[in-house]
């Protein structure tokens, strides 16, 4: 086996990967690309987005298709990615395990409020949103499992960074997209450090008007495993729900967190 390349510090960098494996490459590329589109991408625009072949890539969609990770838009030709990605994410043991820990105190929660929650964790600069529970009255609103955002743009967002060591942040910050600019970054760094310190998010909704996003940390490790939020919608009942509804936020998640704590002890 060769020896790592030596590179002077004033040389060009060179890229530091001692094995390459170019066809797995090529199907990572295309994962990645059609991760990032909102609307289906046929085989002629991914060759061309990727800057290969089509004899480079065509067989890797078949075989991508084959095993589920890719499907053919309905009543079209593009392809755009399967939720198998995301089936096998959530089978990993510790989300499992939050999920199964989360599922009976977020009912628990959604009955006593009379409102729906979620449970959301980070990926890959976003947050997505991993459990839901409705409340089970007739008017609500509630966020689909699966559903996505930029950290930037969510209550949940902000929680689960505010509560992160500062080189978790930077490497989270670095999978941003888009890229904010400075001053967008510099505000949410500093918007995460008061949520961090109240312990809890409280915001108006960017998406939907009248809804107030309360959100608060699932802690492990010190760190936010997940953000427990509720999407509150107001109701006839009383002034003081809302606050009521921040403490009830709070209290589960706290609970969940502790659960967590215990199930770790005893693993």
């Amino acid at each position: 086996m060769n020896a790592p390349a030596i590179v002077d510090a004033d040389e060009d960098v060179v890229e530091d990967r001692r094995y390459r494996a170019p066809a797995l490459e090529k199907g990572l590329d295309i994962l990645e690309l059609l991760a990032g589109m909102a609307t289906p991408l046929t085989l002629t625009q991914i060759v061309q987005r990727l800057g290969r072949s089509h004899g480079e890539l065509f067989r890797m969609v078949q075989v991508l298709e084959y095993r589920g990770y890719l499907t053919i838009e309905p009543g079209g030709e593009g392809y755009v990615l399967s939720d198998r990605l995301f089936s096998l994410g959530m089978n990993q043991p510790r989300t499992r395990h939050l999920i199964e820990v989360a599922l009976p105190v977020m009912r628990q929660l959604a009955q006593d409020r009379g409102q729906s929650c979620h449970l959301a964790v980070h990926t890959r600069g976003d947050m997505v949103v991993v459990a839901r529970m409705e409340s089970g009255q007739e008017l609500g609103f509630a966020v689909r499992v699966g559903y996505r955002r930029p950290l930037l743009q969510a209550a949940s967002g902000a929680v689960l960074y505010a509560f992160q060591p500062a080189d978790v942040r930077a490497r989270w910050e670095a999978q941003l997209q888009p890229t904010p600019d400075k001053a967008t970054l510099d505000a949410f760094r500093a918007h995460a450090d008061e949520v961090r310190q109240r312990s809890v998010e409280r915001t108006p909704s960017r998406f939907v008007s009248g809804i107030t996003d309360l959100s608060a940390p699932i802690l492990r490790g010190g760190a936010a495993a997940a953000a427990l939020t509720m999407p509150y919608l107001p109701k006839l009942d009383g002034e003081d729900a809302i606050d009521a509804a921040v403490a009830a936020v709070q209290a589960a998640a706290a609970t969940i967190s502790q659960q967590l704590v215990d199930g770790d002890n005893h693993a």
